[in-house]
């Protein structure tokens, strides 16, 4: 994939490409989500991607939080274009959710609730509202949950990152506080569109 590699000079004057790998965070997140009444302790291994910035990766965990259940698991992500970010697979083997973050085209939207019963995007970017404006009537037609973290709650959420994190994460309405070592912050969530 373009974008995942480094080039490096060998003794031969020859070029290999050698592939970046991802750095992988630890997070042991207490969860209490009063909308749902889930209560739980999340273990998680998250990867970043090489390309994928902090506030990305703090709105993938956001999101998986948002929606903790058993069987949902992180995918390869950006690594794997065809794939969900976060995704559950029922026990039929179908899947049951697809949760993209970021602001994807409306064509891989509708692909998705093809072969997905739920679909969910989180947009959390500082051009989320042009991106919204510009796509919004492509999104209509299609049954997917589109929700938006303003960009300076992203980018809180992404200050309290560590290698190891011990979070605490309550859900209330349409806002998560959330506790970290680094700090604390609260997160609110518009919906685009239900």
């Amino acid at each position: 994939m373009p974008g995942d590699t480094l080039t490096n000079s060998i003794s031969e004057g020859k070029e290999k490409a050698v592939a970046l790998k991802p750095t992988i965070y630890k997070s042991r997140i207490s969860l209490s989500d009063l909308e749902r009444n889930y209560y739980d302790t999340l273990n998680l291994t998250i990867a970043q991607h090489p390309s994928e910035t902090l506030e990305r990766m703090m709105i993938r965990v956001m999101a998986f939080c948002l929606n903790a259940q058993e069987n949902l698991a992180f995918t390869k992500g950006l690594s794997e274009p065809n794939e969900p970010d976060i995704k559950r697979v029922g026990l039929d083997g179908q899947l049951d959710l697809w949760i993209d973050v970021g602001e994807p085209a409306p064509d891989r939207i509708k692909k998705a609730t093809r072969v997905a019963r739920q679909v969910k995007v989180y947009s959390f970017n500082s051009k989320s509202d042009v991106w919204w404006q510009t796509e919004a009537s492509k999104f209509a037609p299609l049954s997917v949950s589109v929700y938006r973290i303003p960009w300076p709650q992203a980018q809180s959420l992404a200050a309290l990152v560590d290698r190891t994190m011990d979070m605490s994460v309550t859900v209330t309405g349409d806002s998560a506080y959330v506790t970290a070592f680094a700090g604390e912050c609260e997160i609110q969530w518009d919906c685009f569109q239900r």
